[in-house]
């Protein structure tokens, strides 16, 4: 019993764990700071003008959904992150425009997400198939249904769903920490004591698509965005 007890924790801290420790630092460093030149909105902007992306839009984004829109050209930041003044606006604001960046330059890393997402959300959409179909495919067939195998191979197509998900880590991390971390840094935009704490917001940031992944494992219905 206790060996199964422990199963159980091992399980909820993969697959919670990664989710739980990104809200725990975003939301760490919400606190508003006047002293910062602008919100994340306004810094969007002002990072797109200088970058020179003139057709690159910044609008509005449901809370929690930031994200560039490749087809579209828009930065779409939530409200807290367009509107307020904090090291999270401005750091998830700035990781935003560093993917818009990597495109803009047709980079081969800005192209990880067009790859590789196809391939997660078709696995994905899989694994909602076999959630739902096994059982009745077992009954027509007249097979033996087995819930263990069922929920071995459902489990399985959730984790190929998050190895292929990894595959993109690295368009995260250099939106992070080889677009948005110099740029605040260089243009000073941030004091310099607020800079290691950047460097966990940006982590948080690049490491938001992986806990999202883990979490789709358990809720099937979350397919991947962006």
């Amino acid at each position: 019993m206790i060996v199964y007890i422990l199963l159980l924790l091992v399980l909820i801290t993969i697959f919670f764990g990664p989710q739980l420790w990104v809200k725990k630092v975003l939301k760490q460093h919400q606190a508003p700071r006047p002293d910062l030149p602008g919100t994340g909105g306004e810094l969007a902007r002002h990072l797109l003008k200088r970058y020179e992306l003139q057709d690159v839009k910044v609008e509005a984004a449901e809370e929690g959904k930031d994200h560039y829109d490749i087809q579209a050209k828009v930065v779409r930041l939530s409200p807290y992150v367009l509107n307020e003044r904090s090291l999270t606006a401005v750091a998830v604001a700035a990781h935003e425009v560093g993917h818009a960046i990597a495109h803009h330059r047709q980079e081969t890393v800005a192209r990880l997400r067009t790859r590789y997402l196809p391939y997660a959300m078709m696995i994905q959409r899989l694994a909602v198939i076999m959630l739902f179909a096994w059982p009745i495919v077992s009954a027509a067939l007249r097979l033996p249904y087995t819930p263990v195998l069922h929920g071995v191979v459902i489990v399985t197509l959730g984790l190929v769903t998050v190895f292929v998900q990894l595959a993109i880590l690295p368009e995260e991390w250099d939106a992070s920490f080889n677009k948005a971390l110099p740029m605040l840094t260089k243009g000073r935009y941030l004091p310099s004591q607020d800079i290691p704490k950047v460097r966990r917001i940006l982590t948080a940031c690049a490491m938001t698509y992986v806990a999202s992944a883990l979490m789709n494992i358990l809720l099937f219905w979350r397919l991947p965005r962006r």
